[in-house]
């Protein structure tokens, strides 16, 4: 047997194991049994993504396609390819794609490259103080985009891209030496700059909407900052620290790095037309992201983008059509969302949360708040989507919550609803950045799952120490 095919079948091993495992385990009590196993089939979904025996975009298309022939979501073969495809219908999928078309502009047009360069003649002394420019960035407009996909995959993403190669880094074996630490920094200051503001991912103003229509409750701009305010400060400020201590890269020391940009910039000279018309054109897309909302969607901005870019002549059809690595992530997340859609679907998740409802009487305030956010957080594995998350569990979540005594209504909707940018840190599937920083190539699939679940655990862990006290006594 030959080296590859050994490989393929210790990857594959894993998720036909886990699927077939959860088939031969008794369907739990009040769920059908086409509902059981279709999770059986989620799961082995999410294992082989994880493992990778075959790429992702087609483990993703073999789910849908057993699902949609089997019937375990819809009988009727019509409304079975209707669900099939309508992953690719979401507009989150394409604002992916118009980001990466962005990149495609900022390395051709060699924007990115100065704009890099920049930032090592400012902070590239050390790679510490690349992530803290990354994470200031990335929270100087986190109030005002209401899209982390658009705020890092569209915006500080093509930028970034640039800085590795300066210093030798390439995706592969020098992947390490720089470029895995900047770009996991970025996605983990968007996760946190996220849970900020109620302004800074669109789930949250979904929650905003959820919560006042299933409880009533009005929660002002000022209140969601407040509120999180202490654990996002703690967050921010420790985060690249944290990472390069326990994800450090090869160099973390460069003092010529300034004044080698700095000659760098001179030979370049000045910015040249195709500079300036990937400038403009950005800088368009990037208004509309931020002030355009009662016009367009943030998904659309990024296609007008992607139009300007071949219009202008800055981006060819061609390099369009060849970028693998776009077209790639289109399919498997469009696949995963549709995926983890059936698990409503086949009312899989609504038995979740009434399995959970008959454990909440018996619990202590503290033990009440700590199993509901602890389980409504890490539940996220099951969701492709921060919206499908929110839409599915909040107003489920918000009705067990208010049942326990000791805590306001305004209260537990803001110690659940903070959740929904940092959750985007567990998975490659898990918001929109993250399958932009998945597939970049700087960080492996090992890393990115095992890297997930750390920040996860810290970020939940800050959160329960010190955030939600901060609810508590703040008396929201």
């Amino acid at each position: 047997m030959t080296p590859e095919r050994r490989s393929f079948f210790v990857r594959a091993a894993p998720p036909l194991l886990v699927g077939g495992l959860i088939v031969l385990l008794p369907v739990p009590e009040g769920l059908k049994p086409q509902a059981w196993y279709y999770f059986a089939l989620f799961a082995a979904v999410i294992v082989g993504v994880a493992t990778e025996p075959i790429p992702p975009g087609a483990v993703g298309l073999a789910g849908v396609v057993i699902a949609a022939m089997s019937g375990l979501v819809f009988k009727n073969p019509t409304q079975a390819v209707n669900w099939a495809l309508s992953g690719f219908g979401q507009p989150t999928v394409w604002l992916i794609f118009g980001a990466y078309v962005l990149s495609v502009g900022y390395e051709k047009t060699g924007l990115g490259k100065r704009i890099a360069l920049r930032l090592i003649r400012r902070f590239g002394s050390s790679s510490l103080g690349l992530g803290y420019a990354i994470t200031l960035a990335d929270l100087a407009i986190a109030p005002f985009t209401p899209s982390n996909t658009a705020r890092s995959a569209g915006t500080i993403y093509p930028v970034i891209r640039n800085i590795p190669s300066l210093y030798g880094s390439e995706p592969g074996p020098t992947a390490r030496k720089i470029g895995g630490y900047l770009m996991y920094s970025a996605l983990g200051a968007t996760c946190v700059t996220s849970s900020m503001f109620p302004t800074a991912l669109a789930p949250n103003i979904l929650a905003v909407l959820l919560i006042a229509d299933t409880l009533g409750v009005t929660i002002p701009w000022i209140d969601w900052v407040t509120g999180f305010l202490p654990v996002g400060v703690l967050l921010l400020v420790g985060l690249p620290p944290f990472l390069h201590r326990i994800y450090p890269p090869e160099i973390t020391w460069v003092p010529s790095a300034p004044k080698w940009a700095a000659e760098e910039l001179k030979r370049l000279g000045p910015m040249r037309r195709m500079e300036w018309l990937m400038l403009s054109g950005t800088l368009l897309v990037i208004a509309l992201w931020i002030g355009g909302s009662r016009y367009t969607d943030a998904t659309t901005a990024a296609l007008l983008g992607v139009v300007l870019l071949v219009v202008r002549g800055v981006v060819s059809w061609d390099d369009i059509l060849g970028n693998r690595r776009a077209w790639d992530t289109v399919m498997w997340i469009a696949t995963l969302v549709t995926m983890a859609s059936g698990l409503v679907q086949v009312e899989f998740v609504p038995w979740v949360a009434a399995t959970i409802k008959p454990v909440m009487s018996s619990l202590t305030l503290p033990v009440a708040v700590v199993f509901l956010i602890t389980v409504f957080f890490f539940v996220h594995y099951l969701f492709a989507t921060i919206s499908g998350h929110a839409t599915a569990l909040l107003p489920l979540f918000l009705i067990l919550a208010v049942t326990v005594p000791g805590l306001s209504p305004k209260g537990w909707a803001l110690a659940l609803g903070y959740t929904f940018g940092m959750m985007g840190i567990l998975t490659p599937y898990a918001t929109g950045p993250s399958p932009v920083y998945y597939r970049c190539g700087y960080i492996s699939r090992t890393e990115f799952w095992t890297l997930g679940l750390i920040l996860g655990v810290v970020f939940l862990g800050l959160y329960l120490a010190i955030g939600v006290p901060w609810i508590l006594w703040r008396n929201f």
